[in-house]
């Protein structure tokens, strides 16, 4: 991991290098979490470091072990096609009410439209955590011409949740093709102005990227 800048809140710094680092796997599920070692990486004191994992703790992505010590936590296969499910429930009055806005918005209608490019010019060698910020850009650009504030405030805390769970099929290179297919899909019909047809393609997407990743996820606790 790179050392963090000298900037003022140190704490919300080491959050955030410690929640890409559990997200790309660079802490790996089950990882113990020393935090001397990860104070030293990042160039700071214990004290951020200590207070930035127990903000993680509250969001249940590291859990106490053993004596004042934590790990990064599994990810539970079912919990995570329960997110999924209801994510697939916001995603699809999003993709709604984006349909009915995208003829009069221009700005959110420009930004659905980069994210869906930047996301359809990726190549195979493209970096795991690259792909994952381009999924959530082009979603968060749906939620945004949604006109609806509410959706993006009731997702946002489970985003830590759900990146870490796209890392599980992204890696996939079969997969990273087939769920920009998905999302052009999703992207044409709210850019015609197609309620119903959007609102479909966003709910098949999500609920069918929570039973892969469900699986996924069961195959792999079986192979440990």
């Amino acid at each position: 991991m790179i050392p963090l800048n000298p900037l003022p809140n140190l704490i919300d710094q080491a959050y955030a290098r410690i929640l890409e680092a559990i997200i790309d796997r660079t802490l790996p599920p089950g990882q113990r979490i020393r935090q001397n070692e990860l104070a030293e990486k990042l160039g700071v004191s214990r004290q951020p470091v200590s207070h930035a994992l127990h903000l993680l703790h509250r969001q249940g992505l590291v859990a106490e072990s053993g004596r004042r010590g934590f790990e990064v936590t599994r990810l539970d296969p079912l919990r995570i096609r329960q997110l999924y499910e209801v994510r697939g429930a916001i995603d699809a009055l999003a993709a709604r009410l984006a349909a009915g806005r995208a003829r009069t918005d221009a700005a959110g209608r420009a930004r659905l439209e980069a994210a869906l490019q930047a996301g359809c010019a990726t190549n195979r060698e493209a970096p795991l955590a690259r792909l994952i910020a381009l999924d959530v850009d082009f979603h968060r650009a749906i939620y945004a011409l949604s006109g609806n504030p509410a959706i993006e405030e009731m997702i946002a805390p489970q985003w830590p949740h759900m990146r870490r769970s796209m890392a599980t099929v992204l890696a996939e290179l079969d997969y990273r093709e087939s769920a920009w297919a998905e999302h052009e899909t999703i992207a044409a019909h709210i850019l015609s102005g197609n309620a119903r047809a959007a609102e479909g393609a966003a709910l098949a997407h999500a609920l069918g990227a929570g039973r892969m990743t469900e699986e996924r996820l069961k195959a792999t606790d079986q192979a440990a």
